[in-house]
């Protein structure tokens, strides 16, 4: 009896058309958080661009705090309305196009954010595992292309939905929408298992990309510190791995969850369903929000004071050693 009456609730947030719970205060400080960090994020970003030559990294970097500021813009306001007018998402149109528009922002935004992810992370590791391939072939027009392939497939893969596969539908209290995670219809299962598995793999992609760096990272460390060379290329490089690392964390994090609610609707599990689809979705807006955050705390110019930190007690201990070898070799001279 429970679960038929959690069902029937989920499918009539479906419908409904005037909010009936919810904290307009939590969007309005998740909208502020989500745009007040992306400009700074982009402003900094900026600022170091004009102070070293432009790269592909940095093509890639612009991109993805773009498509965060977009997600805050597009979407917050629209979800701030429906409590202002207490109407949901469904109901502040005739024909449900505020949700449909609402639905198609969210699964655009996602999985460009992830793919934009994925490529940082194949940049990152060609220009570490193969730099002579990296700066023959790759360059920002590159990286142009690239972002514009992306933005491309994603728009054509959220239009799916008004073709007749998949379907954008209202979560409660009435200011969610997004794609239907429990969808009866061959069709509708067919491609939201298309878009969970993509994420999945695109992730994975991401994870193992990342892992192969850090282990090139730390071998290169100890090839130079066996070899005595300097680290600043080091620095630089690990500069560009903490913050994309951390990030992609964080999106696991905010977007595994909904992988799983996506594959246990398939196999047939409908028990309290809709609280649990409604938390993962909560959870995947906030990847954008924490992106441009984590680029403020992890700016090289903060990595660079706190490295400096961490080898100033060794090399104060390196040039006491050098200090007392040359007394005591003074002395034998002596």
């Amino acid at each position: 009896m429970s679960t038929e009456n959690n069902s029937t609730d989920h499918y009539r947030c479906h419908d409904i058309v005037d909010v009936e719970s919810g904290q307009p205060i939590t969007s309005a400080v998740m909208f502020s958080a989500g745009v007040v960090g992306n400009i700074m994020a982009l402003v900094l970003l900026e600022v170091r661009r004009r102070r070293t030559s432009p790269s592909l990294y940095h093509v890639l970097v612009t991109a993805l705090l773009m498509t965060d500021l977009l997600g805050s813009v597009s979407v917050s306001p629209v979800v701030l309305s429906a409590y202002a007018q207490g109407k949901t998402l469904v109901g502040m149109s005739a024909n449900a196009e505020v949700c449909s528009y609402f639905g198609f922002n969210m699964t655009f935004l996602s999985l460009s954010t992830l793919a934009i992810l994925c490529v940082m992370a194949l940049e990152r590791y060609l220009s570490i595992g193969h730099p002579y391939f990296y700066e023959r072939h790759l360059s920002k027009r590159c990286g142009y292309i690239t972002i514009a392939l992306i933005y491309l497939a994603c728009v054509i893969f959220c239009i799916a939905p008004f073709l007749g596969f998949g379907e954008y539908v209202q979560y409660c209290p009435g200011t969610w929408c997004f794609l239907d995670m429990s969808h009866a219809e061959v069709k509708g299962q067919v491609y939201i298992g298309f878009y969970a598995s993509f994420i999945l793999i695109v992730t994975s992609t991401t994870v193992v990309c990342n892992i192969a760096v850090l282990l090139l990272l730390v071998m290169m460390y100890r090839r130079r510190v066996s070899a005595h060379s300097a680290s600043r290329s080091m620095t630089e490089e690990v500069e560009h791995l903490l913050p994309l690392a951390t990030i992609t964390v964080v999106f696991i994090c905010c977007t595994l969850p909904l992988v799983l609610r996506v594959y246990v609707n398939l196999t047939g599990s409908h028990e309290e369903r809709h609280a649990a689809d409604l938390r993962a979705l909560r959870l995947l807006s906030f990847h954008s929000i924490l992106n441009p955050w984590v680029f403020i705390i992890l700016r090289p110019s903060l990595l660079k004071i706190l490295w400096r930190k961490l080898h100033k007690p060794q090399e104060s201990t390196l040039m006491r050693g050098k200090t007392l070898n040359s007394t005591s070799k003074d002395g034998h001279l002596l």
